[in-house]
């Protein structure tokens, strides 16, 4: 009988895990999409609704948790989950988008052909892990200043986000392996300012 309830307990768990992910990579798809689609200057203060989104509605994004992996005693396996639902989500969602939407296929397309595998890419990805983190902790604070200022300087700096880069490389219907050293350098980067804090 323990061992039925311990199973439905998991169920549970894993199950709200992966639907609310699921809203995350929406939200920032959401995000990403009006940036596409109107760019710079007003798309990237556009762009912060999606992670003002996750923050009002609980939901789970990999960048807006990893930093706190230590403080909220998060357990690896479950920001594994995190990250995997939010990418194959992300993908799915930037997909979906471009068959709405064929005008913001070209503008992905740029942008992905942009990224390299080179230490730039790889210090911009930390830089956006800097952000996003601080971004998260001024909210758990009671502002959202952190949002409404913090994404769009991530994005005019070219700072690299790995849920937003999945969700454009689904948009322009392609893949680049530029989004491991962009998850890697997001994971640094948000544990770092922790750790300086």
């Amino acid at each position: 009988m323990k061992r039925n309830k311990s199973s439905i307990s998991t169920k549970q768990v894993y199950s709200e895990l992966i639907h609310k992910s699921i809203a995350a990579a929406l939200m920032i798809g959401l995000g990403d999409y009006v940036l596409l689609k109107i760019g710079n200057p007003l798309g990237p203060f556009m762009f912060a609704f999606g992670l003002l989104c996750v923050c009002v509605m609980g939901a789970n994004l990999f960048t807006g948790k990893c930093g706190f992996l230590i403080e909220d005693k998060i357990k690896p396996l479950h920001l594994l989950v995190i990250l995997l639902v939010n990418l194959l989500a992300g993908y799915l969602f930037g997909l979906l988008f471009s068959v709405a939407d064929v005008s913001i296929i070209a503008a992905a397309q740029e942008k992905a052909t942009s990224w390299h595998f080179d230490w730039s890419f790889f210090i911009r990805s930390i830089l956006c892990g800097v952000i996003m983190y601080l971004a998260v902790a001024i909210y758990r604070k009671g502002s959202k200043l952190g949002i409404l200022f913090g994404v769009p300087l991530f994005i005019l700096c070219g700072f690299q986000h790995c849920i937003a880069n999945i969700i454009t490389l689904g948009v322009a219907q392609t893949f680049s392996w530029t989004i491991i050293p962009c998850i890697l350098g997001n994971f640094i980067g948000s544990l770092a300012v922790w750790w300086l804090c």
